[in-house]
Parts: C-alpha cells; sequence; structure tokens
C-alpha cells in the first residue's frame, strides 16, 4: 500500500495550489492529487472566458478582505501572509507574468488559461506530484498515525496529512462525507447570478449596457453600484453580480423573487436629480425631450425612459407637463424591476456555504475535529465578489495550509 506525506482530495485551484507549495516548502514531499472527475483545473480552464481571472489588484489585507461576504474576517487576517502580490510573485518565479486590465481582474498576459495549467502541471511533474483522476467519490479514514483513503473503484492508499479541496457545490449531499468525519456544514446556496425580470418590459433594450448605476433591492440595504448590463432575460453586469453575492442568502430565502430598483445614473439624490432637470427644462425649452438624452444615458434607454414616463416624441421641454417630469425622475433614479428567478453568471459557479469557519483553526486551515486534516479554497464558507477573488481565496486558504502540512511533514509528524 502507498504511504504519502499529502493527500489533496480536489483536482482544481486549491487542491493543485495547495499541492505545489508543499512540494516546494518541503522538497521531497510524497504527494497525491486525487481528482474525481476525468479533467484537471476545469475550472481554472473556463474561468474569465478561457483567459482565467487569476486574481485582482488589491494589494492590501484589508480592503482585499472587503471584496468577501462570507470568510472576510478569516481572510483579512491570512492575506497578511499571502495575498494577490504573493501570487503575482509566485507566478512570475515560474515564468508566468500576470496584467492588470481597467477593472482590476488580472489575467496572464497570454490571455490564455492554459498559461495557468500549463505552469501546474509542469510544477507538478518538477516536483514528482503523483495525480490520479476519475477516482469517484474518496472515503476518508482517520487513524491513530495516518489516514486511510479509499477510492470509490478500490484504490486504497495512506496519509499523513489530507488536504480537503472540492470545491463548492449546489448538492448538499455533496458534503455528507464531511459532516460523518463531525464536520458542520453551512447549507450551500448560489452566489454571483445574474437577476431575471418577469415583466422582459426592457427585452427590447438587449445588450444596452450603462457605465455607472446603482441597483437596488426594495426595502432592504442591500445595494451595489457599477456597470449594467441589460439583457434578453433581465439585469446582467458587475453591478448585479456583486449585488446577487452580498445579497445570495436574502435571495435565495425570498426565492429570488423581489423588486429590484435601478438608478440609471448611479447614487443619486432624488431633490438634486429633481433640480438639474428643471435647470434644463429652463435652459433648454425648445430642445426635444424624447430624442436628447441626458446623463449620458445611451440614446435606446433614454427614449425608454421617456415612452414609460408618457413622453410624446415631438414633446419639447418647455411644453413638458410636471407630472411626466416626476415620472421620468423616478424612472431615472428608481426604475422597478419585478424580479422572479436568477440565471448563473456564464461560467462561474459559486456557492455560499461549506465547511463552518468555526470549525478551522485561523491561522493553519487545519480542522479543530481532526488533526492532520486541512481545508482550502471553496469547500470553506467562503466567497467572494467576481473579479478574481475567489481564485485568490483559493491560492491563499490552500497556501497556509500547505505551509503548516510543510512544517508537519518536517517534524515528522
Amino acid at each position: 500500500m502507498q504511504v504519502f506525506d499529502l493527500a489533496v482530495i480536489g483536482g482544481g485551484a486549491a487542491g493543485f495550489f495547495g499541492a505545489l507549495q508543499t512540494a516546494e516548502m518541503k522538497p521531497g514531499s510524497r504527494v497525491v492529487v486525487l481528482e474525481k472527475s476525468n479533467k484537471l483545473l476545469s475550472k481554472v480552464r473556463i474561468s474569465g472566458g478561457g483567459r482565467c481571472n487569476v486574481t485582482h489588484a488589491c494589494f492590501e489585507p484589508g480592503p482585499l478582505a472587503r471584496h468577501y461576504p462570507r470568510g472576510e474576517k478569516l481572510l483579512k487576517n491570512l492575506f497578511r501572509s499571502f495575498q494577490a502580490k504573493d501570487t503575482v510573485a509566485w507566478f512570475a518565479s515560474k515564468g508566468v507574468n500576470l496584467k492588470v486590465e481597467d477593472d482590476g481582474r488580472m489575467f496572464p498576459d497570454t490571455n490564455s488559461s492554459e498559461t495557468i495549467i500549463d505552469c501546474f502541471l509542469r510544477e507538478a511533474q518538477r516536483h514528482d506530484i503523483a495525480i490520479e483522476v476519475s477516482t469517484g467519490e474518496v472515503a476518508v479514514q482517520p487513524g491513530p498515525e495516518r489516514f486511510t483513503l479509499t477510492t470509490q473503484h478500490g484504490m486504497i492508499l495512506q496519509a499523513h496529512h489530507v488536504l480537503v479541496a472540492t470545491g463548492g457545490h449546489a448538492n448538499p449531499q455533496f458534503y455528507q462525507w464531511l459532516a460523518a468525519l463531525g464536520h458542520t456544514v453551512v447549507p450551500p446556496i448560489p452566489s454571483l447570478f445574474t437577476l431575471n425580470d418577469s415583466q422582459k418590459d426592457f427585452r427590447d433594450l438587449m445588450g444596452v449596457a450603462v457605465p455607472h448605476a446603482e441597483v437596488r433591492i426594495a426595502t432592504t440595504k442591500f445595494a451595489e453600484t457599477g456597470p449594467v448590463l441589460i439583457t434578453h432575460w433581465g439585469l446582467s453586469g458587475p453591478a448585479v453580480i456583486k449585488l446577487s453575492a452580498w445579497a445570495a442568502a436574502y435571495l435565495h430565502e425570498a426565492q429570488y423573487q423581489c423588486t429590484a430598483l435601478v438608478s440609471w445614473i448611479g447614487p443619486a439624490q432624488e431633490e438634486a436629480t429633481r433640480q438639474l432637470l428643471h435647470k434644463h427644462k429652463a435652459a433648454h425649452g425648445k430642445q426635444r425631450v424624447y430624442t436628447n438624452p441626458l446623463f449620458s444615458l445611451p440614446q435606446r434607454l433614454w427614449q425608454k425612459l421617456c415612452t414609460l414616463a408618457a413622453i410624446e416624441e415631438t414633446k419639447i421641454w418647455a411644453e413638458l407637463p410636471q407630472k411626466n417630469l416626476n415620472k421620468l425622475l423616478e424612472y431615472l433614479i428608481r426604475c422597478p424591476f419585478q424580479i422572479k428567478g436568477k440565471t448563473t453568471f456564464k461560467e462561474e459557479f459559486v456557492t455560499c456555504g461549506g465547511v463552518d469557519l468555526k470549525e478551522i483553526d485561523p491561522e493553519t486551515l487545519e480542522s479543530r475535529r481532526i488533526k492532520n486534516l486541512f481545508f482550502a479554497g471553496e469547500v470553506l464558507n467562503i466567497d467572494g465578489e467576481t473579479g478574481g477573488f475567489n481564485f485568490q481565496s483559493a491560492w491563499t486558504t490552500s497556501h497556509l495550509a500547505a505551509r503548516q502540512i510543510a512544517a508537519s511533514i518536517q517534524r515528522g509528524v
């Protein structure tokens, strides 16, 4: 029977990085990666439209941690040891340079996720890390000296340390084996999704984007600003996706039914906006309302708002009744969308929920229940906004777990 220093369950971002970090910190370690499917690093491959959004250019622990609806407190501490700038430096040391885009997202300068995958596979080979794919479910049995792991197809091995990096899953059944080991699992629910408009009143504007809007959930404090995209099913764009992360639990409880209010002109004070409209009316009385957008709004969107405010195409500002101006103001800063349902954002599938952080050592990611059992990545109750933050939490948690594992191997524990 083969005996390893470390067995990693999960061949995704966190699992692979944890294996590589352990092998780097303790050269000669016997490490094996066990992947349930026949595909390694599948999420890395499809991330960012096949470009791999490796991390985000936010290089201070506090501000970086504030991008995580779940796990902020834990990550703020962990980021002091390994954060985005350390990720950039690690990849650079392997010959992979990352570039920053205008919105802060970081990608390999090749614009290809294969660059990241090739790097990981090359490093795994260099460190002689064993990789087993198509293992199916892996049963883990703790022992007095080491763990016994049995794959679904009957392969049996032993390991002194186990790193669980199985990712997030919508089906609670996936976590049953961890519950059987004594861990509490926060029920998984979706995060990072777009909102479906039940009335589809804006479907004819699909593809129209507003660079700086605000989206709020009526009667709540949930609100986010940023680009908003109108789609054939409803609302998307960074502001909506970010909102879905922070309001994930609320929206799940509400069965994804709510009223979303969009301010197309960003966070706006009603009275100040009203005065701007009156000033424009006084200064441009002969100008047609319908054909001359204000606030740099796209022409088609402005005309849609005018139509909703019952403003005729030929109406000039001087002839605009107060009631129509009030309606236009309302649709500018509180345009209602009756939300019913959600749609997964592109290829990104992220869950909030997972192994309860209270049962994890906040310095080492080791289980408080079972010695030498570690966790990294989205299997934990950690999730971030879109933009490279979920990969960064994977790199950070696996690095800190690997550091403790490597030290333990060094001591012969």
